[in-house]
């Protein structure tokens, strides 16, 4: 008997929280980011370094 109300107690507050949860408005309304002033990572261009390759003469 224990058992199953304990069950039956810890999945109700799980769904009343996710009940409570899912009727919030501002989970889907999140702004977006401030764009960065200069892009840093592997998506920016660099300029080439100007060495010679081999057999290029």
């Amino acid at each position: 008997m224990i058992d199953n109300l304990s069950i039956l107690l810890s999945h109700g507050l799980l769904l009343l929280a996710f009940w409570l949860l899912t009727r919030r408005d501002d989970l889907d309304s999140e702004p977006p980011p401030p764009p960065d002033a200069e892009p840093q990572g592997f998506a920016v261009r660099r300029p080439r370094a100007s060495k010679e390759q081999p057999g290029d003469a």
